[in-house]
């Protein structure tokens, strides 16, 4: 690649919104996609674990990048999740997502199998070397069963330019912050984004650059908010903030997945959203409906509560 682009701030995974046929529902992702731009964020992240690629075929994933890209119409960057069990379908789906006009792919490593180390670098080589895009890693071994060692992370940064960052979804900020000092000390260029909202705040403190988190679907005020006041250095503000930022990760233990506690937190705060999930998800119960109003309203973002819609 000629030049190399990095990513940072608060970039949503957003959600795939559907019609009770399971269809793509275009105007609201198109609402959705407005709203979220108008929030200030710094990029779109489509087809993550919340965009519910999971459940997709490749066609649908092809169709949800072809929109994406076209309605951002460049407003801001947008990444599409490539990944697979399969190297050869993120491969296709990494240089469709290129076709597109997508601004880099998002490549969560192969689950099912626990894949040896050397079978994980290659995984990465054959995709990176097979598209002239950035290459962000996606790094979640709760829902993997692997997790994406630092000395791994190092060497795939220093084989490709083009592999330009990571979203690390850990519990462990300690995961997080010798990635910072490794791999992005040696890579200055190599963006270090957190996948949980709670760890934003750590991930900037630390040198790192940003969050990809599923709050931003329905509060990106309060991530927005936080990388805005920390970068102007009004930590007050942004320590205000993050505590009611820390209150949301209680809404994925809810349900799991959990991208339907998404939707319904995105019709909560006054988003005109389709709730609809595709299988084997289903709809929240009534129940865990109120235990999701229960957390927005302690994290104090419910419309009646803040303002924000």
């Amino acid at each position: 690649m000629g030049n190399v682009k990095s990513f940072q701030g608060v970039i949503p995974p957003v959600s795939t919104l559907f019609n009770e046929q399971g269809v793509l529902n275009t105007r609201q992702m198109g609402q959705l996609i407005d709203h979220l731009i108008g929030k200030g964020v710094n990029g779109l992240f489509f087809l993550g674990t919340g965009g519910e690629f999971s459940q997709m075929s490749v066609n649908e994933r092809k169709a949800v990048a072809e929109f994406a890209v076209s309605y951002v119409n460049k407003r801001v960057p947008v990444l599409i999740g490539t990944g697979s069990t399969s190297t050869r379908e993120a491969i296709e789906l990494s240089q469709d997502a290129k076709r597109v006009g997508a601004d880099g792919v998002v490549v969560i490593n192969p689950y099912y199998w626990v894949l040896s180390e050397d079978h994980l670098f290659s995984y990465y080589d054959d995709i990176a070397k097979s598209v002239d895009l950035p290459v962000v890693l996606y790094n979640f071994p709760n829902l993997t069963g692997q997790d994406l060692s630092v000395d791994l992370v190092l060497k795939l940064a220093d084989t490709h330019e083009n592999i330009v960052g990571i979203k690390d979804t850990v519990d462990s900020v300690g995961h997080i912050r010798e990635l910072i000092i490794k791999v992005k000390g040696k890579h200055p260029h190599f963006s270090v984004m957190c996948g949980f909202d709670d760890h934003l705040l750590n991930t900037l403190q630390l040198g790192g650059d940003g969050v990809i988190s599923a709050s931003g679907n329905f509060a990106p005020q309060l991530s927005v908010g936080i990388y805005e006041a920390f970068r102007k250095g009004d930590l007050e503000k942004a320590a205000k903030l993050y505590k009611q930022l820390a209150v949301l990760p209680l809404l994925y233990k809810i349900d799991s997945p959990f991208v339907n506690v998404i939707k319904e937190a995105m019709r909560l705060c006054g988003m005109d959203v389709s709730t609809y999930v595709l299988p084997p998800t289903k709809r929240l119960s009534e129940e865990k409906v109120e235990q999701v109003k229960q957390v927005l309203e302690k994290a104090n973002v419910l419309p009646d509560k803040s303002g924000e819609g």
